[in-house]
């Protein structure tokens, strides 16, 4: 999604509308979390001056993440509203506002902007609604159990010699006599 800051002077008066579908699936390979990224309907309201131009936007979409506890996949809604301020002043250069997106060619690109703001909204963990009372049994070579099966377990297990031991025990057993 990118604008010529020479085509955006024709909206200086009014300002200028966005509603547009943008694909983002670049954002997938800066988070291998995300298994999959609906396109993005990024709308919003740009308003142009003389060496910024200030667009507040918003993005609505669908995430594809795994699930914390079952590794199923999760669908997550995206609902973001930001303003972004974008600068082509000399005097701008200078300071180092983070608020401010500094442009060093003729065009303004929104992409690495609205990638920022989407992995700034996946969270660190996302649950499968029913994941609560999903059975996981395990796999091969691995297997799952809580804390109270695992101390069940523990419990019921008779404590076995070592085998090493063994004639040891015999010994003990034959000086008693």
């Amino acid at each position: 999604m990118k604008m010529a800051i020479q085509q955006l002077q024709k909206h200086r008066k009014d300002g200028m509308p966005i509603d547009e579908i943008v694909h983002l699936d670049a954002v997938k390979k800066r988070n291998s979390d995300i298994r999959e990224i609906s396109p993005m309907h990024v709308t919003g309201h740009c308003t142009i001056g003389s060496q910024q131009i200030t667009c507040q936007l918003q993005l609505k979409g669908m995430l594809i993440l795994p699930c914390a506890r079952t590794w199923e996949d999760v669908e997550f809604p995206i609902d973001i509203k930001s303003v972004e301020i974008f600068s082509w002043s000399e005097k701008d250069r200078d300071t180092k506002d983070d608020n401010v997106h500094m442009v060093a060619t003729e065009t303004i690109d929104l992409q690495p902007v609205l990638e920022e703001l989407i992995l700034l909204e996946i969270p660190m963990q996302v649950f499968k609604e029913d994941s609560e009372e999903a059975v996981i049994t395990g796999g091969n070579d691995w297997s799952y159990s809580t804390d109270e099966q695992a101390e069940a377990e523990k419990e019921e297990a008779q404590p076995k010699p070592d085998p090493r031991l063994a004639d040891l025990a015999k010994y003990f057993d034959q000086s008693d006599e």
